[in-house]
């Protein structure tokens, strides 16, 4: 019996063994001036894609579209408040599925850079942090304080669990994993950042860790043992010193951040840089055998609230626009562009003679939508929640709402003229008396204030906020709430007594449509249905509504404002169906609109400013 157990433990452990050599099918090391891939020198040629901007059914279409253009790679962040969007419950489940991503791309073979530092910046919400982190007494993002790395740790093994068997040193296609993200632009605590790498080690990823910051922060975000990736430089003379002087001497050279393009916020002009520029610097960096991951090969698009936005002292407050274009080489619905092209072309020059890319894919299909009148509608404020009463202003967090919209209501006395003013707004509003509006209030502006004339009698006030998107870079991270965190004040006095109503719009069960045309000056819901005979990818034309969020067939496609520079809202084909579509409308400033129609090409560079 006892000859018997040893000769199947012997067994078990053989087999063991055996199939871990089996899976661990390469090796990914960092070389002298290059990285080896299984002992043999490897450029990586890489391109930054985000799963949660591409809808599901269309990742292995993108992933072809970046083998076409010769990418070896893709990068990807992971997104903390995707995945635990409140406190201790996790989603990965459809378009937050990021291992069946990372599996796809190694069907297409594709190797992957993982980003999954909790700190993303990627112009997303809060820079990838859950609001819920505002709510935990004492925290400090990117700090060493203990409830922040409680969460953290407890955050990055669930994604551990996930992600660190697809590293290649467990026979996936996982080459590396970046720790923090750009941390040397915020801090320079080095302790922070090893706590950071023992964290990771931790969950499991095992594998090769790097760094990557900006040229100017490297110093102060770099760990040393780890290779440091350096972001927006491209001379390669630049790039080996300062690699070499944080890195005893050696390489890879690796720029995790290469920008080709950049993002666009509401009220500026739309961003493009000319292939022209971009594709002889991509040859240089090639030339010198220095891996790139160009940010971004494929933007798409930011939907639902997920956008982030800038602030700086000496700028004012920019929320991003829900197109993530990015005037990237593919564009937002996943087709060539003449930079795909030129960098193409670019790439082809450096690949061994052996290898031919794959013909490029034909543009997808698009199509216009004739006007359709939306024939339901539903107030706001005819479709108000349970109330929340407090003698000031509660915030979005104090009340445990992560994104949308609040109404804020309280009673005044009336026949008065003066001066309105919302302290803290974050960040735009629209402004009602007796149910009707009477101006809007804008962060962007600095417009906090405005003069009203109230009628006779009691009077209803209201100031419905909306969260345009918490910041996602620099020293504000730790500022980050949202709806009226100050107090509001008419004509020098201060307004208590408020009613609050919390109108997150995670879903649009529970509000109540009727038929027929209804007059309003107040914010609205617009549904009705388009028929369609065939399915395309097409572009919401807004030009004509004000400013709000659409939905069809029950996904969140983003935000519209009439102030552009995006005009139009892409709708992928994979969302849409023969026959019957329903579309939904909140409409904030132009309540009289109710036509929806749609373009076959996207208008993203048309300012409305006065």
């Amino acid at each position: 019996m006892f000859f018997k157990k040893t000769s199947l433990m012997f067994l078990l452990c053989l087999w063991a063994g055996f199939s871990k050599a089996q899976m661990a099918k390469h090796t990914f090391a960092l070389g002298d001036s290059t990285f080896l891939l299984d002992g043999k020198s490897f450029q990586m040629i890489s391109g930054e894609m985000h799963y949660p901007r591409v809808p599901r059914e269309a990742w292995r279409s993108r992933m072809k579209m970046a083998k076409a253009m010769g990418l070896n790679s893709i990068g990807t962040y992971v997104f903390w408040n995707v995945h635990e969007p409140q406190k201790g419950k996790f989603d990965f489940s459809g378009n937050n599925d990021i291992a069946e991503f990372v599996n796809i791309a190694k069907q297409e073979g594709l190797w992957v850079v993982l980003r999954p530092s909790p700190y993303v910046c990627a112009e997303w919400e809060f820079g990838g942090y859950p609001y819920w982190l505002q709510n935990e007494k004492g925290l400090q993002v990117r700090s060493k304080e203990p409830q922040y790395l409680k969460e953290y740790e407890a955050y990055i093994k669930e994604v551990g669990k996930r992600l660190a068997p697809l590293q290649i040193n467990h026979g996936g296609n996982i080459l590396m994993v970046q720790i923090e993200n750009e941390y040397g632009s915020y801090g320079s605590d080095k302790e922070y950042l090893a706590i950071n790498q023992r964290m990771f080690k931790d969950a499991g990823f095992d594998g090769l860790l790097f760094t990557c910051d900006p040229a100017d922060d490297l110093v102060n975000g770099h760990l040393p043992g780890l290779l440091p990736g350096v972001n927006g430089l491209d001379d390669p003379a630049k790039v080996k010193k300062l690699i070499n002087a944080n890195h005893n001497g050696k390489g890879p050279y690796y720029i995790p951040e290469w920008y080709p393009a950049w993002f666009d916020w509401w009220g500026a002009p739309h961003h493009t840089v000319p292939a022209a520029k971009y594709a002889s610097r991509l040859d240089t960096a090639l030339a010198a055998n220095i891996s790139i991951n160009m940010y971004m090969f494929h933007g798409g698009t930011t939907r639902g609230f997920m956008n982030g936005a800038n602030f700086k002292d000496t700028s004012p407050f920019e929320p991003q626009t829900s197109s993530y274009d990015y005037d990237a080489p593919l564009d937002e619905a996943g087709n060539a562009t003449p930079k795909f092209f030129a960098f193409r072309k670019v790439i082809e020059k450096h690949l061994p003679k052996e290898v031919t890319l794959p013909a490029v894919p034909a543009p997808k299909p698009s199509m216009s939508i004739q006007a359709t009148n939306l024939t339901m509608s539903a107030k706001l404020l005819d479709n108000l929640p349970t109330v929340v009463k407090n003698k000031r202003p509660l915030t979005f967090e104090d009340l445990n709402q992560d994104y949308g919209y609040m109404l804020y209501r309280s009673q005044l006395t009336g026949g008065r003229k003066g001066l309105l003013k919302v302290n803290g707004l974050r960040d735009f509003a629209v402004v009602l008396l007796n149910g009707k509006m009477v101006g809007s209030l804008d962060r962007r502006t600095r417009r906090d204030s405005m003069e009203i004339t109230l009628p006779k009698g009691n009077v209803t006030l209201d100031v419905l906020v909306e969260n345009m998107g918490r910041i996602n870079f620099g020293k504000y991270l730790l500022e980050n709430k949202k709806g009226i965190i100050g107090n509001v004040k008419f004509a020098g006095s201060e307004v208590n007594n408020w009613s609050m109503y919390k109108m997150p719009f995670e879903q649009l069960q529970g509000f109540k449509f009727r038929a027929g045309a209804t007059s309003a000056n107040s914010p609205i819901l617009r549904k009705g249905t388009v028929k369609l005979s065939q399915v395309a990818d097409t572009y919401l034309d807004m030009r004509q509504w004000g400013k709000g969020v659409v939905w069809i067939n029950g996904h969140n496609l983003g935000k519209y404002w009439s102030i552009g520079p995006q005009q139009t809202l892409y709708v992928p084909a994979e969302w849409l169906k023969k026959g019957v579509n329903e579309v939904v409308v909140l409409e904030l400033l132009k309540p009289e609109t109710n036509a929806i129609s749609a373009l076959n090409k996207p208008i993203l560079d048309q300012l409305n400013i006065k």
